[in-house]
């Protein structure tokens, strides 16, 4: 069963998305250095349908895109709750961080429209680092996914922004 210890609105963790991130716990990662070892321990409240929809009436309106922040230990039950929020909340995209280095084959990737794949390593740096090993993919809309890593880099960031031409 999966759990969750709280969320929070974020607006950097998925690109173009006002985010409700779901912490969820008993990762079984474990990454050296993580940011958050508090999500290690089976703590929390359960993460299931009632959850989200209480949290959708509570954030639903303020919000763009629900981010599952871990879910390693429990993969499908990630997938069955993504598929809710699809057909539940229709107009929101749907994100998961997770700290394998690839998600499951058995793993239906289309209930996903951004997926975040790669354990933290400290000397690599987070998604911002040009040397970081981990990878955000958003879905097309031909169902394949786009490697947009590129857009939390530093050197993105500090790029100047091309000019448009009518």
């Amino acid at each position: 069963m999966l759990k969750y210890l709280n969320t929070d609105i974020v607006f950097q963790e998925v690109p173009d998305e006002t985010s409700l991130a779901i912490n969820i716990t008993g990762c079984p990662c474990r990454c050296p250095g993580c940011h958050s070892p508090y999500l290690w321990a089976d703590t929390g409240e359960p993460l299931n349908a009632e959850a989200i929809d209480c949290l959708m009436a509570e954030h639903g309106k303020g919000i763009t895109c629900v981010c599952f922040m871990g879910g390693d230990a429990a993969p499908h039950e990630v997938e069955g709750l993504a598929a809710y929020v699809h057909q539940r909340y229709p107009q929101h995209k749907v994100a998961w961080y997770s700290g394998r280095q690839y998600i499951p084959h058995n793993i239906d990737k289309q209930q996903f429209d951004y997926i975040k794949v790669g354990p933290y390593i400290a000397h690599l740096g987070p998604l911002q680092s040009d040397l970081c090993n981990q990878h955000m993919f958003k879905r097309q809309t031909d169902g394949s996914f786009l490697d947009i890593t590129a857009r939390f880099r530093r050197s993105a960031l500090l790029s100047p922004t091309p000019a448009h031409h009518p």
